[in-house]
Formats: structure tokens, C-alpha cells, sequence
């Protein structure tokens, strides 16, 4: 490869990855928000009926995705990619901004959850669109031999994007007063993402279309009917089911287990401090991104499929031991309380008198709880909130937690792109991976967030000893019964995208 075809190649990837990882960061804006969005668009009486809910409408998101895969995908296949993918760039940024715009469910009531559903529907539609059109056009730039590694930089992005999203959110909020935050500091990160699909727009703009599909369009052999050749064909349909029960299916639910349940995870159900969730979550991304890079070079030497089946495995036997350890370091039986301070403030907003309890362990963790009473009335106990702040070296072990399970994604994401693109023709390629990438990790993956706490808040309810182990039985048993019918079907030679 030469120097010019290297920097030609390095210009792909810079505008390619700079829009999908803009896309993720909208898209996922909102899951890192979800806490919040809770108590914003939702009605407050039930915290866990709002929060579920909030989660509920961040997985229609998924839920759509695969529509937009076959939209666009069809578009893609029938006009090219670059046009494709810049019409799903506008149509993320501007839902993103939207819903920062929307007033609260104590200004509009049920109209707040309705439109906020609408947007991201529509966020939900324009990223099923997105990833296909960018993996197959920095898989059409790539040498034979490296599209492993090119493309696995398209697969960095939507951690990249998830961790902006992490750092936007705080920076916001040590910009602000918790009370600002609360108040509209939380719209902030809705409103910046208009302004990077700006500048992402003005780059995508002066790209030029894929060569590979170029000289399809030139010779006449683009297809006329994407959709009816894609799975019409039982030759084809054949290649798009395994790509969904033998690979992306399994993908899905460790990429969404790693990143987005541990979040969850340690701020619901451990009741972490939001921000310092945020911010061990951030580190653990942070190094772990590198290894999507890894992965996808390994892949181009020793072939895709035993690095995304070795990732499953790792995942199906290391989750529970992993969330159970991530689950002690707050168990506060095993903590001395060495002091126990208490104060209290007026939230002039909600008209609320904050009385705060705080406990001080011997080991440096502190539990922070906050009892709310009305003003006008005196009411006690209107709302009780808990939250822990974990001590240094218990924090570090949940960053080597959450780093661990993110290795898993990176195993079984860095090589995806190009064992994709490389099962199907150019003719119809955009169609046929968007789909099953879009059906495994917008369905299965998805759900996955609302679907593990709905298990995790049920078993609780029953009085169940280990409760908070049970959400952790949907991703095994999806990555399981993908592990097997990969291992079993998917061929491991590298083919020829021609």
C-alpha cells in the first residue's frame, strides 16, 4: 500500500468515522441521560415506572432500526452510499436537537413522552441507515487483506461516541449548579450535537462515492430491486439469517451488556453516584477502544470468526462472576460507619426542603441519602433518594470490572464490519448487512437495557437473595445459542468482496 493510497484511505476513515461516531453520540445521549430523562418527561409519582418507561422509549430506537436499514439500505444500493449516509447524518442531529427542545410532562403533559417517543423513532430510523452505508463504503476503499483493520475504525466509533457523550454530560455539570443541571443543564448535550452535525455535514459533502459501486453503476450492474435480491433470494436469504443468528445476534447483547447495562447497572441497581459512574465508565472506554483496532487487525490474519465466537464464550462464562464482584464492592454489611453528618437546603425550583444524611465508612465509601418535604405543606418524605460514593481502590476495581467486559465487545465488534461486507455482493450489499446488523443489535441488543432490569427489578420484588444476577440471564442466553449456531455454520476463510 502506498503512501498516497494510505492517506487517501486515512481520509475515508476521518470522514466516515466522524459522522457515525456524531450519530452514536445522539443516539446514546439519551441513554446516558435516561436517569434524568426520567424525572423530565415522564410522570415523577412512580421513579421506577418513569424509569422504566424512559428505557422503554430509548429501545424503540432499536426497535426501528432495522426499518431504517431496509429504507436506506435500499437507497444506498440504488443512488450510492455518500448521499445515503449524509440525508441519515441531518436526520439524527436535528431529532437530537428536538428533544432537547421539548418542555417538560409538567408543562404538556402527555404530549412530553409522545414527542420524545416520535424523535426517537425518528433517531432510531436515520442509525439504521447509517452504520451499513459506513461500513461498506470504508470496506469498498480498503486493500484486499486489511479490511479488518480499516473497517474496524468504523467500529470504534460508537464507543468514541458513547464516551463524548459521557464527557459532554460532564463537563456540563461541573460547568453548572446541580439545581441548573436539573433544571435545563441537561438539555445542553442535546443542543451540541447540532452543531458537530454541522461540521460533519461540510465534511461528508466533499467526499467522493464508493470506487466499487461507481464502477457497478458504470458497467450497469447495480441491482434495480435491493430488497427482492437480498431476501427474495433463498441463495442470499441463507447468508443474511446466519449473519443475524450467528453473529450480530450474539454482538448485540455483549456490546449492550458491557457499555450500557454496567452503566445501568451500577447507577439503579448499586446506586452509584451518577457522575462517578460516568466517569469510571469513561476511563474503562477509554482503554479499552484500542483493542477494536486489535481485533480487527487479528482478524485479517487468523479470520473473523474465532475472535467474535472466543468473545461470546468469555461473556457467557465471566458475566455473573463479574457482576457479582461489581455488586460486593458496595455491600455496605461488610462497612464500618465511622461518622454520620447531616444538613439541609431549599430547592426554590421544586419548592422542596432537602434534608441530607450523610455516612461516612471506614474503608471511604459514602452513602449520601436525601429525604425531600414539601415547603408549602410540610409534608415528610415526599421522595427519598440514596446514592454511594465509592472509595479509590474500589473504584479502580470497577474501572478493571467494566474494562474487562468492554475487551468482550471489542472482540466480538472489531472484526463485524468486515465479515459483513465480505458475505455479500455489491450489488447488494448495503441491504443485506444493514438488515441483520440492524435486527441483532437494535432488537436483541436493544431491548436488552430495559428487558435485564425489568428481570433484575422482579426478582427483587420476590425477595430474591441474588436478584441482582438475574437481568445478566438474557444476554447469556442470547450470546449462547448464537455461539453455537456460529460455530457450527460460519466459515472462517476470508472471502472476496468482488
Amino acid at each position: 500500500m502506498s503512501q498516497n493510497d494510505t492517506k487517501g484511505i486515512w481520509k475515508v476513515i476521518s470522514a466516515s468515522s466522524m459522522g457515525t461516531m456524531i450519530e452514536w453520540y445522539d443516539f446514546y445521549i439519551f441513554g446516558s441521560l435516561a436517569v434524568v430523562i426520567s424525572t423530565k418527561f415522564f410522570p415523577s409519582d412512580n421513579p421506577t415506572a418513569a424509569f422504566l418507561s424512559t428505557l422503554a422509549t430509548f429501545a424503540a430506537g432499536f426497535v426501528v432500526r432495522p426499518f431504517g436499514a431496509l429504507f436506506f439500505g435500499r437507497l444506498g444500493d440504488l443512488i450510492g452510499r455518500k448521499y445515503t449516509f449524509m440525508a441519515t447524518l441531518l436526520l439524527m442531529g436535528c431529532s437530537t436537537f428536538l428533544i432537547g427542545c421539548i418542555p417538560s410532562y409538567e408543562t404538556i403533559g402527555f404530549f412530553a413522552p409522545l414527542l420524545v417517543l416520535i424523535l426517537r423513532l425518528l433517531q432510531g430510523l436515520a442509525l439504521g441507515g447509517e452504520y451499513g452505508g459506513a461500513a461498506t463504503y470504508v470496506a469498498e476503499h480498503a486493500p484486499v487483506g486489511q479490511r479488518g483493520y480499516w473497517t474496524s475504525w468504523i467500529q470504534t466509533t460508537a464507543t468514541v461516541g458513547l464516551l463524548i457523550s459521557l464527557i459532554v454530560i460532564l463537563v456540563t455539570k461541573s460547568l453548572l449548579s446541580d439545581e441548573a443541571f436539573d433544571v435545563w443543564g441537561w438539555r445542553v448535550p442535546f443542543w451540541v450535537s447540532i452543531v458537530m452535525v454541522g461540521v460533519s455535514y461540510i465534511i461528508r459533502k466533499n467526499m467522493h462515492e464508493s470506487p466499487v459501486f461507481s464502477k457497478a453503476k458504470k458497467e450497469g450492474t447495480i441491482s434495480t430491486n435491493p430488497l427482492k435480491e437480498s431476501f427474495g433470494n433463498r441463495y442470499n436469504l441463507k447468508f443474511v439469517l446466519l449473519a443475524l443468528f450467528g453473529a450480530t445476534m450474539g454482538q448485540g447483547v455483549v456490546w449492550y451488556t458491557g457499555q450500557f447495562y454496567a452503566m445501568s447497572f451500577m447507577k439503579t441497581v448499586m446506586n452509584v453516584n451518577s457522575s462517578q459512574v460516568d466517569e469510571l465508565l469513561g476511563i474503562a472506554l477509554l482503554l479499552g477502544t484500542p483493542f477494536f483496532v486489535v481485533f480487527g487487525w487479528l482478524s485479517d490474519k487468523i479470520g473473523r470468526k474465532y475472535i467474535m465466537m472466543g468473545g461470546m464464550l468469555l461473556a457467557i462464562l465471566l458475566y455473573r462472576p463479574i457482576y457479582q464482584k461489581m455488586y460486593e464492592t458496595v455491600n455496605l454489611e461488610q462497612k464500618n460507619i465511622v461518622s454520620v453528618g447531616r444538613s439541609t437546603e431549599i430547592n426554590e425550583a421544586k419548592k422542596e426542603l432537602h434534608t441530607i444524611t450523610k455516612n461516612i465508612y471506614e474503608d471511604g465509601t459514602i452513602v449520601t441519602k436525601k429525604t425531600a418535604a414539601s415547603i408549602n405543606d410540610k409534608t415528610l418524605k415526599a421522595n427519598m433518594s440514596s446514592e454511594i460514593t465509592v472509595n479509590s481502590s474500589d473504584k479502580w476495581l470497577l474501572v478493571f470490572l467494566v474494562f474487562v467486559q468492554v475487551l468482550f465487545v471489542t472482540m466480538v465488534y472489531g472484526p463485524i464490519a468486515a465479515f459483513l461486507v465480505e458475505m455479500f455482493p455489491v450489488q447488494i450489499r448495503y441491504t443485506s448487512m444493514s438488515l441483520p446488523y440492524h435486527v441483532g443489535n437494535g432488537i436483541f441488543g436493544g431491548l436488552l437495557p430495559a428487558i435485564a432490569t425489568y428481570l433484575v427489578s422482579n426478582s427483587k420484588a420476590k425477595g430474591q437473595a441474588d436478584f441482582y444476577l438475574d437481568g445478566l440471564w438474557y444476554p447469556i442466553i442470547i450470546a449462547g445459542i448464537c455461539f453455537v449456531i456460529g460455530m457450527i455454520y460460519i466459515d472462517n476463510t476470508k472471502k472476496s468482496m468482488d
